[in-house]
């Protein structure tokens, strides 16, 4: 594995941490308070790419690799959460299970426009009365001769309102003697008949961006918006969570670096008892247990991302990441706030907004404690990762910056 970032590696890098800084950093506390989406940031990240950062140019996308993908999502958590969440949905969610299991139909139809950022992609999975246990879902889809009718409720979907195309598990088999044999995957188009959603409001974190819910009411959708096979939905939400999570772990990783740089900040601003408060030994003890918990992280999804691009499977090593890199970022979020002391605790300073965002990411995408099982399961060899039919391609920098024939 090596190491050192390559001149395009930081060319992301760059791009993606001016447009967060410059463009997102002077309004995002009034965007916060107001719970809302500040309107020009979809726009925006579609012009720059961002959208259809990782993947290929033949699908509309940027053609850069998925380590690139990491470095963008940590320059984007680092100004605020709610950046990051939308290349989760739109990106690892959605459009990297396209491109690892869609036809080249759905592709064409669906991954083209989410790579150029004309549609926004979201994910449905999650419902009031089914988060990790994934198979007690109640969304169904029912045959009808070459269409599905889809009912159900999706809850705690990001972008609900604002996507385009919806990823949606539901019950084909219901009555599977395996229930996680019994679930299929779709393209929603969320401007089908039956198709409603709205906005949850009251969210402790991630205020400034868009979460919500989305029903069917006997939606009728083609049979060729399938994803995959009949029963395979399951296996394909997994493997999309592997993706989720990667980007996860790398926005984490840079809200525990933007806790880092405001922490040193403010320590060598802030005087008491005649000096800097950086030279007082137990502030110093909570700057380098967060310089530790940076580097660890980075090294982690680094790791992950490397995987990634050698086409081999990550799911232990993205679990890994996911869990260390959030809750790393709880504390390092924490000890901000002490270190600003009364002033952490107000939005006067960034950190409150740091701790209230990164909260819910040791929830969503596999809680802490599914990851702390993962992880104790692989070490004790009762867990394996079946073969997927099909896996995210490796990448091929020539084939990935080829132009459509």
């Amino acid at each position: 594995m090596d190491l050192g970032l390559t001149p395009e590696h930081e060319m992301v890098r760059k791009m993606v941490r001016d447009f967060s800084e410059k463009e997102v950093a002077p309004t995002i506390q009034e965007w916060d308070r107001k719970g809302e989406m500040a309107p020009h940031i979809l726009p925006r990240m579609a012009e720059l790419g961002i959208l259809g950062i990782c993947l290929p140019v033949r699908y509309g996308g940027q053609g850069f690799d998925y380590l690139s993908l990491g470095l963008a999502c940590e320059e984007l958590e680092a100004v605020d959460t709610t950046l990051r969440v939308i290349m989760s949905v739109h990106m690892g969610l959605n459009s990297l299970g396209l491109l690892q299991w869609g036809s080249e139909e759905q592709k064409v139809r669906f991954l083209v426009p989410q790579a150029r950022g004309e549609r926004v992609g979201a994910f449905g999975l999650t419902e009031s009365g089914a988060g990790s246990d994934v198979a007690a879902m109640a969304s169904t889809a029912r045959r009808t001769g070459d269409d599905y009718l889809l009912n159900g409720e999706k809850m705690w979907i990001s972008l609900a309102t604002k996507a385009h195309h919806v990823l949606w598990f539901a019950k084909t088999d219901p009555a599977a003697a395996d229930p996680h044999d019994g679930i299929s995957a779709f393209v929603l188009e969320t401007a089908l008949p039956g198709v409603t959603r709205g906005d949850l409001h009251g969210k402790l974190g991630v205020r400034a961006g868009s979460t919500g819910w989305v029903s069917c009411q006997d939606v009728r959708v083609p049979s060729s918006h399938r994803v995959g096979e009949e029963g395979e939905g399951f296996r394909i939400a997994m493997s999309c969570l592997d993706n989720g999570r990667y980007t996860v772990a790398s926005g984490a990783t840079g809200l525990i670096r933007a806790s880092l740089e405001a922490s040193l900040r403010y320590a060598l601003e802030r005087r008491t008892f005649g000096r800097p408060i950086a030279g007082h030994q137990l502030v110093q003890q909570k700057i380098a247990r967060m310089v530790q918990s940076y580097d660890a992280a980075r090294l982690l999804y680094w790791q992950a991302g490397w995987l990634k691009n050698m086409g081999r499977r990550n799911t232990r090593e993205t679990s890994m990441a996911k869990w260390f890199a959030t809750d790393a970022s709880v504390e390092a979020a924490l000890e901000a706030i002490q270190i600003h002391g009364a002033y952490g605790y107000s939005d006067e300073y960034p950190v409150e907004r740091y701790l209230r965002n990164a909260k819910g990411a040791v929830i969503y995408e596999g809680t802490s404690e599914i990851h702390t099982l993962m992880q104790a399961g692989y070490a004790l060899g009762t867990r394996q990762d079946a073969a997927l039919r099909l896996e995210l391609p490796a990448y091929d920098a020539a084939v990935w910056q080829a132009e459509a024939a």
